[in-house]
């Protein structure tokens, strides 16, 4: 049987991905730097309507500079997200920083407005981390003006919710930093990449300058900070390129994977979906159940999947959850624990077929005869 995966890369059918890296062979281009990465950059920057953008690695190491650039510094808290997956939160315990795990609103995947706000009373932080998870926004309006309230950067991962809009505005570009990835299992793929984005040029510019290992400008080798190699690949961004073409095709064909698990579930009142909001366009990243049922858990759909060889996840398990960061403080806590308990990730390839998306839904359904 052909395996029905969560999601995996998808490249263009045009072959625009081979063209953008046969030019970075044929010109020679395959060192770290070259056109490919600056044109990725700007053509990224300008799609999500944002100035300034810096090609890099991985989502980690964007969110990585993104808490660099606004100076968070061992011991200081950073507010962020606790039902994400580990690369939101790793970037802080790089820098030395604490992490303050902050629960997900009723009804939202999200992080909680309100529990914000109480994080607020107990703490000073020098940054906060808001996640977009599953390609769904936050309620990022007014998670932006808290932090203006506070005085505190926002820094946005949106490694899951590239080409999702929200008010006409695409997520990443509202706060002072915004991180994309390219994962291989992501939306568009560089086979692993992310990109940092922002309005801020000097601190785009400076991301940048840490990418290439803080190499001042010098014809011999000086070093005045710690830097890192972070930069993405001539060859990689090429992919990006051709991938940033295809980009609204695929979030046509991830919007018509959900609405179609949406309408065969439709008899089931156990399994219930978190939707878009008004004025918002979804990516829906990954199509996402809450089951409310004491006879069919997530285990037991997974195994029954797994029988089929179909592919399919629990929801992230919150972090402050997580052994690593156990020791770490948690405002609230009850909402993410439950998206845990109940949720599950559907087989959301934008290469899956009809038929083999009826296939999974006839598997659940049965579970229910």
């Amino acid at each position: 049987m052909n395996r029905i995966f969560l999601a995996s890369p998808h490249m263009s059918q045009q072959g625009y991905e081979q063209e953008y890296v046969q030019e970075a062979f044929d010109t020679n281009w395959i060192a770290p730097l070259g056109k490919n990465v600056n044109s990725f950059e700007d053509e990224l920057a300008h799609m999500v309507g944002i100035q300034h953008a810096a090609a890099l690695s991985s989502g980690t190491a964007a969110i990585h500079l993104a808490l660099k650039a606004v100076g968070v510094e061992k011991d200081d808290i950073v507010f962020v997200q606790s039902l994400t997956f580990s690369a939101t939160v790793n970037p802080i315990i790089y820098q030395h920083a604490k992490p303050v795990f902050i629960d997900s609103a009723p009804g939202d995947w999200n992080m909680d407005p309100e529990k914000l706000r109480e994080a607020f009373k107990k703490y000073k932080p020098k940054a906060v981390i808001v996640v977009h998870l599953y390609g769904l926004s936050a309620r990022i309006d007014e998670i932006k003006a808290i932090c203006e309230e506070h005085n505190v950067p926002l820094i946005e991962d949106a490694a899951e919710s590239l080409g999702t809009i929200y008010k006409d505005q695409w997520t990443g570009t509202y706060g002072d930093y915004g991180i994309y990835s390219f994962n291989g299992n992501k939306i568009i793929t560089t086979s692993g990449g992310g990109m940092l984005v922002s309005d801020n040029k000097e601190g785009i510019d400076k991301a940048r300058f840490w990418a290439t290992q803080a190499r001042e400008q010098a014809v011999h080798y000086q070093h005045e900070d710690i830097g890192y190699n972070y930069r993405l690949s001539n060859v990689l961004a090429g992919i990006g390129r051709g991938q940033l073409k295809v980009l609204e095709d695929r979030v046509e064909k991830k919007r018509e994977i959900f609405n179609r698990y949406v309408e065969g579930f439709k008899d089931i009142e156990e399994i219930t979906f978190i939707k878009e909001r008004d004025n918002e366009r979804a990516n829906y990243w990954l199509s996402a159940i809450i089951l409310e049922s004491d006879k069919v858990t997530p285990v037991i759909i997974m195994d029954a999947l797994s029988k089929e060889n179909i592919e399919s996840r629990p929801i992230w398990k919150p972090m402050h959850m997580q052994p690593v960061f156990e020791q770490y403080d948690a405002i609230g806590g009850e909402v993410s624990e439950a998206y845990f308990e109940k949720g599950l990730c559907l087989p959301s390839d934008t290469k899956m077929t009809d038929e083999e998306q009826d296939k999974v839904i006839e598997i659940i359904k049965a579970l229910w005869s």
